[in-house]
């Protein structure tokens, strides 16, 4: 294999969100999923022969998981360049409650316009290429609890301008995915990430 792996999973499914607009929000998921997922991490990890060590998202419900994982003996690392996207005022709003003139304004400027006045996905992928250039180099976890923008955002660095009608469908709650990270990666090239399965989602979820 020439290139290097990320293994990348989707926190459990939340409490009470349906239909909102979470993004980088803290909110309560169940202990119980928490638990559920970071055995499942585990027992992932160990088939692999990965090392029990993780990056996490700082919200609450990536690092409920990775908690988890360190009372099985596990290293947990906080990374904020695992976030979700930030919405701003479009936080905790239903999406069926926001002015399709916005989604609309999103949809023709996906890469640069600041949904809600919050972050660009633009400054996410820059964030998230820099976690990715850290993991190649010895500097960060390659498994990672983190969220489904920042899945999708990581699964088309390749993609010099993705648009909103090719980003990737949503993965489930607790989902995992694996990207193929040549070795060649440098910090100001994009392009030079190419993954070869992910499984991921439009940045509207969390």
């Amino acid at each position: 294999m020439n290139g290097f792996e990320l293994h990348l999973w989707r926190h459990p499914r939340l409490r009470g969100a349906d239909g909102l607009c979470i993004g980088a929000l803290d909110w309560p998921v169940d202990p119980r999923r928490a638990r559920r997922l970071a055995r499942r991490i585990a027992r992932h990890a160990a088939a692999a022969g990965i090392a029990r060590e993780i990056a996490t998202s700082p919200l609450a419900r990536c690092r409920a998981v990775a908690r988890h994982l360190r009372t099985l003996g596990w290293r947990m690392r906080v990374d904020e360049r695992l976030r979700e996207l930030d919405f701003g005022r479009w936080h905790a709003r239903r999406w069926s409650e926001i002015p399709p003139s916005q989604i609309a304004a999103w949809e023709a400027d996906f890469l640069h316009y600041r949904p809600g006045g919050g972050e660009s996905l633009a400054s996410l992928r820059a964030r998230l290429l820099d976690y990715v250039a850290a993991a190649t180099s010895g500097d960060a976890p390659p498994l990672a609890i983190t969220h489904a923008g920042c899945i999708a955002a990581l699964a088309t660095l390749h993609l010099d301008r993705p648009d909103a009608a090719h980003w990737p469908a949503a993965p489930p709650p607790g989902a995992y995915a694996r990207l193929i990270v040549p070795v060649r990666l440098h910090a100001h090239a994009p392009d030079a990430v190419a993954p070869t399965r992910a499984s991921s989602t439009k940045p509207r979820t969390s």
